[in-house]
């Protein structure tokens, strides 16, 4: 078993920047691709960005991509997501995820492909 806990939400304006962290416990998440997923109010969890047990591959939805950044510490296993330029239609709640030991694939987009989830963190982008 894998336990995520995020962090770091909030309220932000328009522009603004937060960084949220993700603390795995239990299983080591060294072998594991790591993702953010986010659900905003009435609306399916879309996928965010993900990043390979190395951090050397990356991935991004085109709605984040050039905004948000991913990063992850595998000896405090953790995993961030850091958010610059946020907009209003960034606000949701955002989960951090993880995918079964072994597999590779950082384009893994939908929330089947991963085994293990948090609770998520509210973030509201807001003026």
């Amino acid at each position: 078993q894998v336990q995520l806990v995020e962090s770091g939400g909030g309220m932000v304006q328009p522009g603004g920047s937060l960084r949220l962290s993700c603390a795995a416990s239990g299983r080591t998440i060294s072998r594991r691709v790591l993702s953010w997923f986010r659900q905003a109010p009435g609306k399916e969890r879309e996928f965010v960005a993900a990043i390979s047990w190395g951090a050397d591959n990356t991935y991004y939805a085109d709605s984040v991509k050039g905004r948000f950044t991913i990063s992850r510490d595998n000896a405090k296993n953790m995993v961030f997501l850091q958010m610059n330029s946020l907009k209003p239609e960034d606000t949701a709640v955002y989960y951090c995820a993880a995918r079964a030991e072994g597999l590779t694939a950082v384009v893994a987009t939908t929330r089947t492909q991963y085994t293990y989830w948090g609770q998520g963190t509210q973030v509201t982008v807001s003026s």
